[in-house]
């Protein structure tokens, strides 16, 4: 299952069933889990921490050392859940000691092609990143967030759960759960219901979400305004406290409305 053309370092720890192609490189601090494939020309470096049935694709490099010039060399990781996909050339960088140092892809993500990837980066299950997009370090992706390809991400924004970005956005400000984000500035355009159906949510909650941000949006209110108004006004339920805390978390801001100042 791995190939005489490959190096790998004799205390790199490799499960069972795991298959390696020609001319990969994988360097001596690394754990590779049952049943992941490693294609040609993969370089997997110190600290890589990869799960079990992932697929690393032709030219990606997982654990290279951060891009960040306080960086000292010090040990630090990459993880990679169970069944992702990362596909040509995905770069992925390991965390500094300054943050968390680690940066984590969670479980059955798909990372397409070019797609990178920077330190203490906190990436969670079933995330979708699509082509060529660029994370600057720091930044949290919320599960089931999609991105849309060619966007570049600001450090330190975070991405909520189950909202879709764009291609080609630029995402300065953090993205609230189950919206939809688009044009320039990157702006709220709407909720992410076609999402929000095929992963269960019932129409109750779609019609939720959709009141809630119609209050934080749509109604001309400051974002304290909005949320003094939902905590008055609307029942405590698990949707609307998680939307009430991001918003109230968020440290560089949300996006804002289409067409706001």
């Amino acid at each position: 299952m791995i190939q005489p053309l490959a190096y790998i370092h004799p205390q790199a720890k490799i499960a069972d069933n795991v298959v390696i192609e020609p001319f990969v490189t994988i360097h001596k601090d690394v754990v590779i889990g049952e049943g992941t494939w490693i294609g040609s020309n993969v370089t997997i470096m110190d600290g890589a921490r990869i799960g079990k049935n992932c697929r690393i694709f032709p030219g990606a490099v997982v654990s290279a050392p951060p891009q960040d010039m306080k960086y000292q060399g010090e040990p630090s990781t990459v993880t990679v859940g169970d069944n992702t996909i990362i596909r040509e050339c995905v770069t992925l960088n390991r965390g500094t000691a300054l943050d968390k140092n680690t940066t984590t892809i969670g479980k059955n993500c798909l990372l397409m092609a070019y797609v990178h990837v920077a330190h203490d980066c906190i990436i969670g299950d079933n995330v979708i990143i699509a082509n060529s997009v660029q994370l600057a370090g720091h930044i949290e992706v919320q599960n089931f967030a999609f991105i849309g390809g060619t966007s570049a991400v600001h450090q330190f924004v975070c991405i909520g759960a189950h909202s879709i970005i764009s291609g080609g956005s630029l995402v300065r400000k953090d993205v609230p759960p189950y919206t939809k984000a688009g044009r320039e500035p990157l702006s709220y355009v709407g909720i992410n219901s076609v999402g929000l159906r095929r992963r269960g949510f019932t129409s109750e909650q779609i019609n939720e979400i959709q009141e809630i941000y119609r209050i934080i949006y749509l109604r001309k209110h400051n974002t304290t305004k909005a949320l003094d108004i939902l905590e008055a006004d609307r029942e405590p339920t698990e949707i609307r406290d998680e939307i009430i805390d991001f918003i109230r978390n968020s440290n560089r801001g949300i996006m804002k409305g289409f067409g706001s100042t």
